[in-house]
């Protein structure tokens, strides 16, 4: 990677909880029907600058219509664009200050809150609120320190719950949720160092108090470059052990093509010529085909002269400049994808059909083609769109944003936005903020450290429970219950639901924190004994808890109970008559002490 020259940055979007950022609706995300819908369109407005943004420009193109869900009891008019923001959400600036503070940043003293235009939907009003709180920080990772450019604080997007070609359909229960935006320099240069800043990055973040946890609360994007390359923004890598992946494969895409822009020097891009080859093809056995001739759709063609192989060739992969090309095709147009030359005879289309094909387009055994079918008008913009991508490559690396994909790979969404798209909030006054009643948190590496040295934890065991979810309710039933061991209590709340899921095959997701609050109020109370947690916790995912059930058996009861096993096993072995007791008081008493009863019991002759 290092002989590429490649330069990495992360940006880091982690949600807050709480309030929403300009409002007071609370930031739940809810799965149940929502009780009203709105219906949008938006368009792309100039910018400060003037210029209206290369990116909402494009959206636009795509005339869709938005359809927002809501709910009248955590929706309100700041999400639906029908009254102006609220005063800025205290809490969520406190805690990008302190962030701020962590990463050694310098906090501007004046904030002043933007609109960043974004036309894709995702925000009602056609524009996403933004502040920088600070620049120029820095963290320390072991191949050197990596400079932090800055520190924002803005509102989340709205969920996309559906897509079509003709409408967009989006969820207003994220809308507004506060997230704090961390990016870093491009001071990256290996995917080791870059997955050990991501680590970093949201150890700090998740120091914070008001740090939402769970799948989705935080989102990781990557920037990476090589010498003679162009930033590209890859969005959305969830995965933290697929981050040095990725780097790698955008890496070896932007190398091989320009590689392929070092081939072409000495070639030229035909000029755009579509030919409807509707007529001739109509004969193809294609189902892709038929089926676009069954609706009316045309089949509709270009010629690419010298690229014979080139549009097959693997950039990533499983991924060809084809793949390249069909990405921008989908995007822009809309359409299912394309046929190309070098991956034909395929998907129907037989030697016969190319020859079809070639006589139409009249084209030389140098050349390529490629083709789509689809609705005439959708087919020639997706031939519009793969044109030009095609003249780029005479560029290099065109700067655009990527979509991560879930294998490692990444495919285009759109062109690299610009500074065109931001001017100010006049609605949010400034803001100038207070940094000397800052008060910094315990952050998750000294939680490690206190936990070893006052709880006695075991590295391993502190280091996993102050990174989990659970650690609120760990500090909670520490400080509660302080005769019960804290290993205990960790081991109970973070690695006997999972020994559950995986030995019970039950759904230890079920259990919450009023259920665990339960558990150990229970042992604390000696109603319940430690070795029976398991068989406690299983009857609270199953819902038949009840502890009367578990209510612990008085020495009396217990003697005689015992005694009745003996009796009708005079001749059992000590290991039968455990397995007995244990079955008949079914976790009524901890087996050390059946264990020990049964034991005196047995050597004073009461066999």
């Amino acid at each position: 990677m290092q002989d590429l020259g490649l330069k990495c940055g992360i940006e880091i979007h982690q949600q807050l909880e709480g309030k929403k950022l300009f409002c007071n609706c609370p930031t739940i995300l809810r799965d149940d029907l929502p009780h009203f819908n709105i219906t949008r369109k938006l368009r792309a407005s100039a910018g400060e600058s003037g210029k209206v943004d290369i990116a909402a420009k494009q959206e636009q193109t795509k005339k869709k219509s938005f359809f927002y869900q809501g709910y009248h009891n955590t929706t309100c008019l700041v999400e639906t664009d029908s009254e102006p923001p609220h005063p800025i959400n205290e809490q969520a600036l406190t805690a990008s200050l302190q962030l701020s503070k962590l990463t050694n940043s310098n906090i501007n003293t004046v904030i002043q809150v933007m609109r960043k235009t974004v036309v894709d939907g995702s925000n009602t009003s056609g524009f996403q609120r933004t502040a920088l709180v600070a620049r120029n920080g820095k963290i320390e990772t072991s191949q050197g320190t990596v400079r932090i450019e800055g520190i924002n604080i803005e509102e989340d997007s709205a969920k996309n719950i559906e897509e079509t070609a003709t409408h967009r359909t989006f969820r207003l229960d994220r809308l507004g949720i506060p997230l704090i935006e961390i990016g870093t320099a491009p001071d990256i240069k290996t995917p080791e160092q870059a997955l050990e800043t991501a680590k970093k990055l949201g150890l700090l973040l998740r120091s914070l108090s008001n740090c939402k946890r769970g799948l989705g609360t935080i989102r990781q994007d990557l920037n990476v470059s090589i010498t003679g390359g162009e930033r590209i923004e890859l969005k959305g890598a969830q995965d933290l052990k697929l981050i040095p992946l990725y780097i790698e494969l955008e890496a070896k895409r932007q190398h091989e093509l320009l590689k392929l822009k070092d081939e072409l020097k000495k070639t030229k891009l035909n000029t755009l010529e579509i030919i409807d080859i509707t007529k001739e093809i109509s004969v193809s056995q294609s189902k892709i085909i038929q089926s676009t001739l069954a609706k009316s759709g045309k089949i509709l063609a270009i010629k690419v002269q010298g690229f014979k192989g080139l549009i097959g060739r693997e950039l990533q992969p499983k991924y060809r400049l084809g793949t390249e090309l069909s990405g921008r095709a989908k995007i822009i147009a809309g359409v299912g994808g394309i046929f190309h030359s070098d991956e034909l005879p395929n998907y129907g289309i037989i030697e016969s059909d190319i020859i079809t094909i070639t006589t139409a387009l009249k084209t030389n055994p140098t050349d390529a083609f490629i083709l789509v079918a689809d609705d005439e008008a959708k087919a020639k913009r997706a031939l519009e769109a793969v044109h030009a991508r095609l003249s780029e490559l005479w560029i290099g690396i065109p700067k655009e944003v990527r979509k991560a994909n879930a294998d490692g790979t990444s495919s285009y969404m759109r062109p690299m936005p610009g500074a065109s798209r931001m001017y100010p909030e006049t609605d949010v006054p400034l803001i100038f903020p207070n940094t000397k009643s800052i008060i910094l948190p315990e952050t998750i590496e000294q939680k490690i450290e206190r936990y070893q040295k006052d709880f006695q934890l075991a590295k391993d065991l502190a280091e996993h429970t102050a990174k989990s979810e659970m650690m609120p309710l760990f500090e909670e039933l520490t400080n509660k219950y302080s005769t019960i061991k804290p290993a205990f209590i960790a081991e109970t709340i973070t690695s006997t639901p999972t020994d559950i899921k995986r030995t019970h095959n039950l759904d230890a997701d079920k259990l919450t924190d009023d259920n665990f609050r339960t558990l150990f109020k229970h042992l604390n109370e000696d109603k319940i004994h430690k070795d029976i947690v398991i068989d406690v916790l299983i009857d609270m995912i199953k819902e038949t808890f009840d502890i009367q059930k578990y209510a612990s058996l008085s020495t009396e009861q217990l003697h005689h109970g015992i005694m009745e096993v003996i009796k009708a096993n005079p001749n059992a072995p000590f290991s039968a008559l455990m397995g007995q007791c244990m079955k008949k008081f079914q976790g009524k008493a901890s087996g050390q002490v059946i264990s020990q009863e049964l034991k005196r019991l047995v050597e004073h002759g009461h066999k």
